[in-house]
């Protein structure tokens, strides 16, 4: 069964909401239940040690701005495609035509998931009933730390399962969890009014990701809503149309091991069925889209960054407009950066 490690459950008035996703799991065959909020307490005050910074520079955006018909940018995407299920029992067959991501021309980028089987696909259960688009930047864009958002109109129904997230740019070579996984924003359609952000690591995975909630007084699908996570060494805060609704701390995780300390990549899907969402019903209403307004990434500046404690072995770097932490790596005893190559640092 799917549990929740640690999870903070917030009511967002009028038509404000939160976002989060959950992990698509690898190798998955359990059962997976939908989560059970089983706290309304509101999120802690930030402690002196875990405080949000403000100044940041756009480093990556893509405003979807392109004529009408015309699928992704694919200097800033690529596509997963196929029918593996995703490791928690999807139903859709992922592809890269623009029936299922396309621009609208007014702005836009519009993911349908649409009941058909245009090319006859199988999937893991069968003749596959629906197919959808599933967005990645890996290989074209990863980032630490920073602020993460997405402006999104969400889909509707029973077993619609939209999502923003991330995972660490690491996974093709140490797999999940140990790459890590951060859920800016999941829904789960018969959910209408809630969103989901969850982290993952090794031992909190799955059933035992750290995951927070928030609940709007209105569908998520029937406004655009901008879902986000402010990511700091130490740090990770979840929002909803900048009202923070979670946090997570390496104190959350316990004795596990904290794996955000890394770059970072963007996915952007709408799954089809699963353990958490079930699949869809005859009350589901086909084709569903998950319309995307824009997603932007910043970095954070100098003045913040200076002086933060990182962990041993990591080097920062300064390009004359924002820090960034290479890769973990080792280094002689007393070694220090020589002052011409901008690295600052090594904690």
């Amino acid at each position: 069964m799917r549990r929740i490690r640690t999870l903070a459950a917030v009511v967002i008035a009028a038509s404000a909401t939160v976002g989060a996703l959950w992990v698509p799991t690898l190798s998955d065959a359990g059962a997976v239940p939908e989560p059970v909020v089983t706290s309304a307490a509101p999120p802690p005050a930030p402690s002196p040690s875990a405080t949000r910074p403000a100044e940041r520079t756009l480093t990556w955006s893509d405003e979807f701005n392109a004529a009408a018909g015309t699928g992704p940018d694919r200097a800033r995407w690529n596509f997963d495609t196929g029918s593996h299920g995703w490791g928690n029992r999807q139903l859709e067959y992922y592809t890269t035509s623009t029936r299922n991501a396309v621009h609208d021309g007014a702005g836009h980028l519009v993911i349908t998931a649409r009941e058909e089987n245009p090319g006859g696909a199988w999937c893991p259960y069968g003749y596959c009933r629906y197919t959808s688009a599933r967005l990645v930047t890996n290989g074209t864009f990863a980032q630490l730390y920073g602020r993460f958002e997405a402006r999104m109109r969400l889909p509707y129904g029973q077993g619609v399962w939209p999502a923003f997230w991330m995972l660490g740019d690491d996974f093709d070579e140490v797999g999940w969890p140990a790459s890590g996984e951060i859920d800016v924003m999941e829904n789960v359609g018969k959910e209408p009014n809630t969103v989901y952000g969850t982290v993952h690591g090794p031992g909190y995975s799955a059933a035992d990701g750290v995951a927070g909630s928030a609940k709007a007084a209105a569908p998520l699908s029937k406004d655009f809503h901008t879902y986000a996570v402010e990511w700091s060494p130490g740090l990770i805060v979840f929002l909803l149309d900048g009202v923070e609704y979670h946090r997570v701390t390496p104190a959350d995780v316990g004795g596990d091991r904290w794996v955000f300390d890394k770059p970072y990549h963007l996915l952007l899907n709408l799954a089809i069925g699963g353990a958490w969402p079930g699949a869809p019903n005859a009350s589901t209403v086909f084709p569903q889209t998950l319309t995307v307004d824009w997603i932007r990434v910043w970095a954070y500046e100098p003045a913040w960054a200076a002086g933060r404690a990182l962990q041993a072995g990591q080097v920062v770097t300064y390009d004359g407009a924002h820090y960034r932490v290479l890769r973990a790596h080792t280094a002689l005893a007393g070694w220090e950066p020589p002052a011409a190559t901008g690295l600052f640092a090594r904690v």
